[in-house]
């Protein structure tokens, strides 16, 4: 019957994603279906961790991912976990030998969020992204490339920098509420400075230099997940594009989105692009 529960894991983890964002949910559908689950699995922690400092207010947060940190370890040395989503992600870590630096760069990235609410410089603003979204591009990697150690070293460097450019783009989407409602500056250059367009610019061409180097890494991915992170890609490009045009006044008073119009195009322009080899 583990195989069962196993199952349900894995499907916990695929409906924490479609739940919480449709977009990456439908980017992950169009990877080989053999890899689906392990990047659902990946998704279905890191979301969970966020959730505990981004949203659960008015509860323990240092205790809530304390005690998250230990029922992972938990999983992965009894390779089981009552937690669906740990038990999913501990098989993913151990089948696609996801190394313990990524995860705990990750979770230490979390913790900042309960200590530190301002990040006064360029290292610390680096630093912060790598944690909490670069090492999750390198966790993708890892499955993409299925233990070709010599391709993920390859790749590595263009992962982080797409990672990067995804969490720079959520910054710039989510920018109200992290300054008003968390009370968080993720990006130095708004340390003692104005959120205006001059400050939105420098954010917008140093995420603009990280798409362009990614796409040198999007180039030679497996064709087992080129596909679904080129939709990821191009969502989170045209997500820019729109932001660029708005004002920055208006980005301190409303949350940027994606048509749902958009969205079918993206798709569609994704799939001819890869099936006629034109990336």
């Amino acid at each position: 019957m583990q195989e069962l529960y196993d199952d349900i894991s894995f499907r916990t983890s695929k409906l924490i994603t479609s739940s919480y964002s449709t977009s990456f949910s439908s980017a992950v559908s169009f990877l080989d279906d053999d890899i689906q689950n392990a990047i659902y699995s990946i998704y279905g922690f890191v979301r969970l961790a966020d959730e505990i400092v981004d949203s659960f207010h008015e509860f323990n947060k240092q205790l809530l991912l304390q005690n998250f940190e230990r029922d992972y370890y938990d999983a992965l040395e009894n390779g089981i976990s009552l937690n669906p989503a740990l038990n999913s992600f501990q098989q993913t870590v151990l089948k696609y030998n996801i190394t313990d630096d990524l995860i705990q760069s990750f979770l230490n990235s979390m913790k900042t969020d309960l200590s530190k609410s301002d990040h006064n410089s360029k290292s610390e603003t680096d630093e912060y992204i790598y944690g909490s979204a670069e090492v999750v591009g390198l966790m993708c990697l890892k499955v993409f490339v299925n233990g070709e150690e010599t391709l993920y070293n390859e790749l590595k460097e263009p992962a982080r920098r797409l990672g990067a450019a995804f969490q720079k783009v959520n910054f710039l989407r989510d920018i109200k509420n992290d300054i008003q409602n968390l009370n968080r500056k993720y990006f130095h250059n708004t340390i003692n400075r104005q959120f205006d367009e001059t400050v939105k610019e420098e954010i917008v061409n140093d995420i603009i230099a990280d798409f362009e180097f990614s796409l040198t890494g999007l180039r030679k991915l497996p064709q087992n997940s080129k596909r679904g992170v080129l939709i990821a890609y191009y969502y989170y490009l045209n997500l820019l594009k729109k932001i660029r045009k708005t004002p920055a006044s208006k980005l301190l008073e409303k949350r940027i989105r994606v048509k749902d119009s958009v969205k079918l195009l993206i798709l569609f322009k994704a799939i001819i692009v890869t099936k006629l080899n034109l990336i």
